[in-house]
Protein backbone atom coordinates (compact mmCIF):
# COMPACT_ATOMS: atom_id res chain seq x y z
CA UNK A 1 0.00 0.00 0.00
CA UNK A 2 3.05 2.78 0.92
CA UNK A 3 4.62 2.13 -2.23
CA UNK A 4 1.29 2.42 -4.03
CA UNK A 5 1.16 5.41 -2.01
CA UNK A 6 4.29 6.63 -3.09
CA UNK A 7 3.54 5.80 -7.13
CA UNK A 8 0.50 7.92 -7.02
CA UNK A 9 1.88 11.25 -5.36
CA UNK A 10 5.29 10.71 -7.50
CA UNK A 11 2.36 10.99 -10.46
CA UNK A 12 2.20 14.35 -12.29
CA UNK A 13 -1.26 13.67 -13.04
CA UNK A 14 -1.44 13.50 -9.01
CA UNK A 15 -0.74 17.10 -8.66
CA UNK A 16 -3.06 17.74 -11.48
CA UNK A 17 -5.90 16.35 -9.29
CA UNK A 18 -4.88 18.26 -6.07
CA UNK A 19 -4.92 21.75 -8.16
CA UNK A 20 -8.51 20.93 -10.00
CA UNK A 21 -6.02 21.55 -13.37
CA UNK A 22 -9.81 22.29 -15.73
CA UNK A 23 -6.69 22.29 -18.38
CA UNK A 24 -5.96 18.61 -17.97
CA UNK A 25 -9.50 17.60 -18.35
CA UNK A 26 -9.99 15.56 -21.45
CA UNK A 27 -6.18 14.38 -20.86
CA UNK A 28 -7.04 11.63 -18.04
CA UNK A 29 -9.74 11.05 -15.99
CA UNK A 30 -8.86 9.37 -12.22
CA UNK A 31 -11.16 6.85 -10.60
CA UNK A 32 -11.46 6.36 -6.88
CA UNK A 33 -12.10 2.71 -5.76
CA UNK A 34 -13.76 3.72 -2.92
CA UNK A 35 -16.34 4.69 -4.50
CA UNK A 36 -16.38 3.20 -7.62
CA UNK A 37 -16.98 6.36 -9.39
CA UNK A 38 -13.87 8.25 -12.25
CA UNK A 39 -14.21 11.77 -12.38
CA UNK A 40 -12.27 14.78 -14.58
CA UNK A 41 -9.18 16.16 -13.04
CA UNK A 42 -10.81 19.57 -12.13
CA UNK A 43 -13.76 17.33 -10.30
CA UNK A 44 -15.03 19.58 -6.93
CA UNK A 45 -15.67 16.65 -5.44
CA UNK A 46 -14.01 15.79 -2.18
CA UNK A 47 -10.08 15.21 -2.86
CA UNK A 48 -9.50 11.21 -2.61
CA UNK A 49 -6.78 9.20 -0.25
CA UNK A 50 -4.19 8.94 -3.13
CA UNK A 51 -3.82 4.86 -2.49
CA UNK A 52 -7.82 4.63 -4.00
CA UNK A 53 -6.75 6.14 -6.64
CA UNK A 54 -6.30 4.68 -10.51
CA UNK A 55 -5.47 6.70 -13.63
CA UNK A 56 -7.18 6.03 -17.00
CA UNK A 57 -6.75 7.71 -20.63
CA UNK A 58 -10.32 7.12 -21.86
CA UNK A 59 -13.71 6.94 -20.00
CA UNK A 60 -13.80 3.49 -21.89
CA UNK A 61 -11.09 2.25 -19.99
CA UNK A 62 -12.29 3.88 -16.58
CA UNK A 63 -15.83 1.84 -17.66
CA UNK A 64 -14.27 -1.62 -18.64
CA UNK A 65 -12.01 -1.49 -15.10
CA UNK A 66 -15.89 -1.01 -13.33
CA UNK A 67 -16.07 2.83 -12.86
CA UNK A 68 -18.78 4.48 -13.51
CA UNK A 69 -19.23 8.23 -14.00
CA UNK A 70 -18.88 10.96 -11.21
CA UNK A 71 -22.73 12.72 -11.40
CA UNK A 72 -20.97 16.10 -10.36
CA UNK A 73 -18.48 16.59 -13.01
CA UNK A 74 -20.42 14.20 -15.43
CA UNK A 75 -16.32 12.97 -17.20
CA UNK A 76 -18.52 11.12 -19.96
CA UNK A 77 -19.91 13.77 -21.80
CA UNK A 78 -18.82 16.98 -23.33
CA UNK A 79 -16.91 19.60 -20.86
CA UNK A 80 -18.68 22.29 -19.99
CA UNK A 81 -16.64 25.09 -21.71
CA UNK A 82 -16.49 23.08 -24.85
CA UNK A 83 -20.54 22.67 -24.44
CA UNK A 84 -20.68 26.82 -23.85
CA UNK A 85 -18.12 26.92 -27.03
CA UNK A 86 -20.16 25.29 -29.09
CA UNK A 87 -23.68 27.26 -28.30
CA UNK A 88 -21.73 30.38 -28.83
CA UNK A 89 -20.52 29.20 -32.39
CA UNK A 90 -24.36 28.37 -33.45
CA UNK A 91 -25.10 31.48 -32.09
CA UNK A 92 -22.44 33.45 -34.34
CA UNK A 93 -23.49 31.03 -37.41
CA UNK A 94 -26.97 32.81 -36.70
CA UNK A 95 -26.28 36.02 -36.88
CA UNK A 96 -23.94 35.50 -39.26
CA UNK A 97 -26.69 34.16 -42.22
CA UNK A 98 -29.69 36.35 -40.48
CA UNK A 99 -31.00 39.16 -42.91
CA UNK A 100 -32.29 41.15 -39.46
CA UNK A 101 -29.82 40.93 -36.28
CA UNK A 102 -31.96 38.75 -34.22
CA UNK A 103 -32.92 40.10 -30.50
CA UNK A 104 -30.73 39.04 -27.47
CA UNK A 105 -33.72 37.35 -26.11
CA UNK A 106 -34.30 35.32 -29.62
CA UNK A 107 -30.53 34.71 -29.56
CA UNK A 108 -30.42 33.52 -25.89
CA UNK A 109 -33.32 31.40 -26.47
CA UNK A 110 -31.45 29.63 -29.46
CA UNK A 111 -28.73 28.84 -27.01
CA UNK A 112 -31.22 27.77 -24.14
CA UNK A 113 -30.09 30.11 -22.02
CA UNK A 114 -31.50 33.35 -19.79
CA UNK A 115 -31.10 37.08 -21.64
CA UNK A 116 -28.53 37.48 -18.54
CA UNK A 117 -26.46 34.47 -18.90
CA UNK A 118 -26.08 34.12 -22.68
CA UNK A 119 -24.52 37.74 -22.92
CA UNK A 120 -21.54 37.40 -19.97
CA UNK A 121 -21.63 33.95 -21.60
CA UNK A 122 -20.85 35.50 -25.18
CA UNK A 123 -19.01 38.50 -24.16
CA UNK A 124 -16.37 35.98 -21.58
CA UNK A 125 -15.49 33.53 -25.13
CA UNK A 126 -15.76 36.18 -28.13
CA UNK A 127 -14.50 39.39 -26.45
CA UNK A 128 -17.32 41.66 -27.45
CA UNK A 129 -21.13 41.69 -27.03
CA UNK A 130 -23.55 40.18 -29.65
CA UNK A 131 -24.30 43.15 -30.83
CA UNK A 132 -20.78 44.30 -31.26
CA UNK A 133 -19.94 40.98 -33.12
CA UNK A 134 -23.49 41.59 -35.99
CA UNK A 135 -21.90 45.01 -36.15
CA UNK A 136 -18.31 44.20 -37.01
CA UNK A 137 -19.32 41.02 -39.08
CA UNK A 138 -21.60 43.57 -41.05
CA UNK A 139 -18.70 45.52 -41.66
CA UNK A 140 -16.21 43.26 -42.87
CA UNK A 141 -19.23 42.40 -45.20
CA UNK A 142 -19.27 45.76 -46.32
CA UNK A 143 -15.73 45.45 -47.31
CA UNK A 144 -15.99 42.42 -49.08
CA UNK A 145 -18.63 43.70 -51.34
CA UNK A 146 -17.20 47.17 -51.93
CA UNK A 147 -14.13 45.27 -52.66
CA UNK A 148 -16.14 44.23 -55.10
CA UNK A 149 -18.41 45.09 -58.56
CA UNK A 150 -21.30 45.86 -56.54
CA UNK A 151 -22.78 48.82 -56.08
CA UNK A 152 -22.61 51.27 -53.02
CA UNK A 153 -26.68 50.60 -52.37
CA UNK A 154 -26.55 46.84 -53.07
CA UNK A 155 -23.42 46.08 -51.39
CA UNK A 156 -25.07 47.82 -48.20
CA UNK A 157 -27.58 45.65 -48.35
CA UNK A 158 -25.54 42.32 -49.32
CA UNK A 159 -24.19 43.39 -45.88
CA UNK A 160 -27.38 43.20 -43.76
CA UNK A 161 -27.93 46.58 -43.47
CA UNK A 162 -31.65 47.41 -42.93
CA UNK A 163 -31.61 50.25 -44.84
CA UNK A 164 -29.05 52.92 -46.74
CA UNK A 165 -29.83 55.10 -43.58
CA UNK A 166 -28.29 52.66 -41.03
CA UNK A 167 -25.32 52.18 -42.90
CA UNK A 168 -24.24 55.68 -43.43
CA UNK A 169 -24.82 56.91 -39.69
CA UNK A 170 -22.05 54.52 -38.39
CA UNK A 171 -20.03 54.67 -41.92
CA UNK A 172 -16.92 56.71 -41.03
CA UNK A 173 -16.98 54.00 -37.83
CA UNK A 174 -17.17 51.25 -39.91
CA UNK A 175 -14.84 51.48 -42.96
CA UNK A 176 -12.49 54.67 -41.77
CA UNK A 177 -14.00 56.80 -44.41
CA UNK A 178 -17.00 56.75 -46.30
CA UNK A 179 -18.14 54.31 -48.61
CA UNK A 180 -17.59 55.94 -51.98
CA UNK A 181 -13.61 56.55 -50.50
CA UNK A 182 -12.84 53.41 -49.17
CA UNK A 183 -13.68 52.04 -52.55
CA UNK A 184 -11.99 54.55 -54.82
CA UNK A 185 -8.68 53.46 -52.11
CA UNK A 186 -9.04 56.85 -50.04
CA UNK A 187 -10.31 59.28 -52.50
CA UNK A 188 -10.98 62.58 -51.45
CA UNK A 189 -9.42 61.40 -47.88
CA UNK A 190 -6.36 63.37 -46.15
CA UNK A 191 -4.28 61.63 -44.75
CA UNK A 192 -0.65 63.45 -43.00
CA UNK A 193 2.53 61.52 -42.74
CA UNK A 194 6.05 62.40 -41.97
CA UNK A 195 8.96 60.64 -42.75
CA UNK A 196 11.76 60.75 -40.16
CA UNK A 197 14.77 59.60 -38.06
CA UNK A 198 15.18 57.31 -34.93
CA UNK A 199 17.64 55.04 -33.19
CA UNK A 200 15.72 52.20 -34.64
CA UNK A 201 15.92 53.77 -38.72
CA UNK A 202 13.90 55.60 -40.65
CA UNK A 203 10.06 56.10 -39.57
CA UNK A 204 7.12 57.10 -41.31
CA UNK A 205 3.98 58.11 -39.00
CA UNK A 206 0.79 58.54 -40.49
CA UNK A 207 -2.79 60.21 -39.50
CA UNK A 208 -6.26 59.94 -40.54
CA UNK A 209 -8.98 62.21 -39.21
CA UNK A 210 -9.55 59.55 -36.94
CA UNK A 211 -5.80 58.99 -35.40
CA UNK A 212 -2.45 57.32 -36.34
CA UNK A 213 -3.06 55.00 -39.13
CA UNK A 214 0.39 53.57 -39.89
CA UNK A 215 3.70 53.30 -38.00
CA UNK A 216 6.36 51.85 -39.76
CA UNK A 217 10.15 51.75 -39.44
CA UNK A 218 12.93 50.25 -41.53
CA UNK A 219 15.90 51.40 -43.31
CA UNK A 220 14.50 52.28 -46.88
CA UNK A 221 12.46 55.02 -46.55
CA UNK A 222 10.82 55.08 -49.76
CA UNK A 223 9.84 51.56 -49.65
CA UNK A 224 7.86 52.77 -46.37
CA UNK A 225 6.20 55.22 -48.23
CA UNK A 226 5.28 53.79 -51.09
CA UNK A 227 3.54 51.33 -49.27
CA UNK A 228 1.47 53.97 -47.56
CA UNK A 229 0.55 54.88 -50.98
CA UNK A 230 -0.65 51.46 -52.21
CA UNK A 231 -2.93 51.12 -49.12
CA UNK A 232 -4.67 54.85 -49.88
CA UNK A 233 -3.98 55.02 -53.50
CA UNK A 234 -6.46 57.45 -54.06
CA UNK A 235 -6.01 59.49 -51.32
CA UNK A 236 -4.70 63.32 -50.69
CA UNK A 237 -1.40 62.59 -48.96
CA UNK A 238 0.28 65.71 -46.86
CA UNK A 239 3.60 65.36 -46.00
CA UNK A 240 6.23 67.52 -44.67
CA UNK A 241 3.47 69.96 -42.62
CA UNK A 242 4.95 71.76 -39.67
CA UNK A 243 1.80 71.37 -38.04
CA UNK A 244 2.22 67.54 -38.02
CA UNK A 245 5.67 68.09 -36.46
CA UNK A 246 4.36 67.49 -33.06
CA UNK A 247 2.66 64.02 -33.65
CA UNK A 248 5.78 62.76 -34.97
CA UNK A 249 8.11 64.13 -32.46
CA UNK A 250 5.10 62.19 -29.34
CA UNK A 251 5.68 59.01 -31.56
CA UNK A 252 9.65 59.00 -32.24
CA UNK A 253 9.61 59.76 -28.33
CA UNK A 254 7.55 56.70 -27.49
CA UNK A 255 9.64 54.56 -29.16
CA UNK A 256 13.03 56.05 -27.59
CA UNK A 257 11.15 55.67 -24.20
CA UNK A 258 8.60 53.80 -24.22
CA UNK A 259 7.51 53.88 -20.02
CA UNK A 260 5.94 57.90 -21.56
CA UNK A 261 3.02 55.96 -23.57
CA UNK A 262 1.66 57.59 -26.19
CA UNK A 263 -1.31 59.16 -25.39
CA UNK A 264 -2.62 60.05 -28.95
CA UNK A 265 -5.86 58.46 -30.95
CA UNK A 266 -5.27 55.24 -33.08
CA UNK A 267 -7.13 54.46 -36.31
CA UNK A 268 -7.03 50.95 -36.00
CA UNK A 269 -9.08 49.00 -38.97
CA UNK A 270 -9.15 44.95 -38.71
CA UNK A 271 -11.31 42.36 -38.37
CA UNK A 272 -12.93 41.38 -35.43
CA UNK A 273 -10.47 38.93 -34.31
CA UNK A 274 -7.91 40.90 -35.57
CA UNK A 275 -9.05 43.86 -32.97
CA UNK A 276 -9.31 41.40 -30.18
CA UNK A 277 -5.62 40.59 -30.49
CA UNK A 278 -4.30 44.32 -30.76
CA UNK A 279 -6.75 45.33 -27.49
CA UNK A 280 -4.79 42.45 -26.06
CA UNK A 281 -1.18 43.29 -27.27
CA UNK A 282 -1.85 46.64 -25.98
CA UNK A 283 -2.54 45.55 -22.57
CA UNK A 284 0.93 43.74 -22.03
CA UNK A 285 2.93 45.92 -19.57
CA UNK A 286 5.90 47.22 -20.94
CA UNK A 287 9.24 45.33 -20.11
CA UNK A 288 7.38 42.52 -20.26
CA UNK A 289 6.79 39.29 -23.03
CA UNK A 290 4.08 36.65 -23.71
CA UNK A 291 3.93 33.77 -25.61
CA UNK A 292 1.62 33.54 -28.95
CA UNK A 293 -0.01 30.33 -26.90
CA UNK A 294 -0.34 32.98 -23.91
CA UNK A 295 -1.90 35.31 -26.32
CA UNK A 296 -4.43 33.34 -27.41
CA UNK A 297 -5.21 32.29 -24.14
CA UNK A 298 -5.66 35.94 -23.14
CA UNK A 299 -8.40 36.29 -25.68
CA UNK A 300 -10.11 33.23 -24.65
CA UNK A 301 -9.36 31.21 -27.90
CA UNK A 302 -6.34 28.48 -26.90
CA UNK A 303 -6.94 26.98 -30.06
CA UNK A 304 -6.29 30.03 -31.85
CA UNK A 305 -2.65 30.37 -31.62
CA UNK A 306 -1.76 30.34 -35.55
CA UNK A 307 -4.23 32.70 -36.29
CA UNK A 308 -2.94 35.24 -33.32
CA UNK A 309 0.69 34.96 -34.86
CA UNK A 310 -0.95 36.22 -38.51
CA UNK A 311 -2.97 39.27 -36.50
CA UNK A 312 0.37 39.90 -35.22
CA UNK A 313 1.95 39.98 -38.68
CA UNK A 314 -0.90 42.40 -39.80
CA UNK A 315 -0.41 45.03 -37.43
CA UNK A 316 0.56 48.41 -38.97
CA UNK A 317 1.49 50.54 -35.75
CA UNK A 318 4.35 49.34 -34.74
CA UNK A 319 5.20 49.95 -30.88
CA UNK A 320 1.84 51.63 -30.40
CA UNK A 321 0.40 48.55 -30.96
CA UNK A 322 3.02 46.49 -29.50
CA UNK A 323 3.52 43.11 -30.91
CA UNK A 324 7.43 43.05 -30.85
CA UNK A 325 6.44 41.59 -27.02
CA UNK A 326 5.17 38.63 -28.37
CA UNK A 327 7.87 35.91 -28.54
CA UNK A 328 7.75 32.18 -29.20
CA UNK A 329 6.93 29.09 -26.63
CA UNK A 330 11.07 28.88 -25.39
CA UNK A 331 11.68 33.06 -25.18
CA UNK A 332 13.37 33.19 -28.39
CA UNK A 333 12.72 35.73 -31.17
CA UNK A 334 10.04 34.85 -33.92
CA UNK A 335 9.87 36.97 -37.17
CA UNK A 336 8.67 40.67 -36.93
CA UNK A 337 7.34 42.77 -39.67
CA UNK A 338 9.87 45.84 -39.08
CA UNK A 339 12.97 43.37 -38.51
CA UNK A 340 13.75 41.12 -35.72
CA UNK A 341 16.95 43.49 -34.63
CA UNK A 342 14.68 45.75 -34.17
CA UNK A 343 12.44 43.54 -31.94
CA UNK A 344 14.95 42.30 -30.28
CA UNK A 345 16.24 46.35 -29.55
CA UNK A 346 12.51 47.22 -28.41
CA UNK A 347 12.52 44.29 -26.09
CA UNK A 348 15.87 45.14 -24.65
CA UNK A 349 15.04 48.85 -23.92
CA UNK A 350 11.89 47.92 -22.24
CA UNK A 351 13.54 45.85 -19.71
CA UNK A 352 16.53 48.69 -19.47
CA UNK A 353 14.20 51.45 -18.67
Amino acid sequence: MAKLTVAITADARWQQVLARDAQADGQFFYAVKTTGVYCRPSCGARTPRPENVAFYLTTVAAESAGFRPCKRCKPDQQPLPAVHADKVAQVCRLIESAEVMPTLTQLAAHAGLSSYHFHRLFKSITGTTPKAYALAHRAQNMRQQLAGNASITDAIYAAGYASNSGFYDKAAATLGMQARQYRQGGANTTIHFALAACSLGSILVASSDKGICAIAIADDADGMLRELQDRFPKAKLIGGDQAYEATVAAVIAFVETPRLGLDLPLDIQGTLFQQRVWQALREIPVGTTVTYTQLALNIGMPNAVRAVASACAANSLAVAIPCHRVVRLDGSLSGYRWGVARKQALIKRESET
